[in-house]
């Protein structure tokens, strides 16, 4: 099996930063009272924040078992956080047209 866990803890690493951007963003501006779109962001930042964590956890075990343990609930993770941000671009979407 490749081990993916370095790329999923680089990619989740910039979107949390990403998401991070979006809720400072919200709460500026006070933009998160009129739509779910603060909701989908922090789940994806709880998503992501274990997912990054768990990528890590998998690249310094040295049990190749628990390993691919981690990776694989990492990769679920980051797939689940990727669909709470394509809700919230699409929300954005919705709300600029």
């Amino acid at each position: 099996m490749k081990k993916t866990a370095p790329h999923i803890l680089n990619a989740s690493t910039n979107l949390l930063g990403f998401c991070l951007v979006i809720i400072t963003s919200l709460k500026i501006t006070k933009f998160n009272h009129h739509s779910y779109l603060d909701e989908f962001t922090m789940g994806a930042i709880f998503c992501l924040t274990i997912s990054c964590t768990l990528s890590f956890l998998a690249i310094k075990s040295t049990d190749k078992k628990r390993s691919d343990k981690f990776e694989n609930i990492a990769d679920v993770l980051f797939f689940a956080a990727l669909l709470c941000i394509s809700l919230a671009v699409c929300i954005v979407s919705i709300d600029v047209v």
